[in-house]
């Protein structure tokens, strides 16, 4: 896993709840990386469950609320690093429907070893989107923090649906009405 993915969850600990939670959830773990984090490293997505996993007990916010949360927070992190890239775009369905072929495209520029997510439109429509997420990491609630973000920096809404297509998380189907 990209270490900025580990580095803006640290940023993001230290802002919601305090560098002395931070101190904790790193202590409280046991990393090979030992909590040092850079963004352009490369680390064990285990180290990642356990400081979740950590935060979780301390803070009593679920693991996919906290999910959630990182999500909402990480889409700042695109808005700042990769403004070029949200202007491409005139809508939110528009860009959610463009994960695979367009924004995972450029993040492999970026990051040729990131082990990404991956999202296959079942139905698009103006109002409507149907995808499938694919991942082992099963972090489907991030990436629905992010397109809840996605709607608030278009100045829309929507209501997203998830329905498991596997009970561990790995698939599920978002099904995105716009507003």
């Amino acid at each position: 896993m990209k270490g900025i993915v580990f580095t803006e969850f640290l940023d993001l600990v230290e802002d919601k709840f305090g560098i002395e939670m931070v101190d904790e959830i790193i202590l409280n773990s046991t990393l090979e990386s030992e909590g040092v984090y850079t963004s352009i490293g490369t680390y064990s997505f285990s180290e990642m469950l356990q400081l979740l996993k950590n935060l979780s007990d301390k803070s009593g916010i679920s693991i996919d609320n906290l999910l959630l949360i990182y999500g909402e927070h990480f889409f700042s992190v695109i808005e700042r690093s990769y403004p070029g890239l949200l202007d491409t775009y005139k809508d939110p369905m528009e860009m959610l429907s463009s994960i695979e072929n367009h924004i995972h495209v450029e993040v492999r520029k970026i990051y040729p070893d990131a082990e990404l997510p991956t999202f296959l439109i079942e139905e698009k429509s103006e109002k409507r989107l149907i995808m499938n997420y694919k991942s082992s990491r099963a972090m489907h609630h991030f990436g629905l923090g992010l397109m809840n973000k996605t709607f608030e920096y278009f100045n829309s809404t929507a209501e997203i649906i998830i329905e498991k297509i596997k009970e561990d998380g790995t698939e599920v189907r978002f099904i995105v009405n716009k507003n």
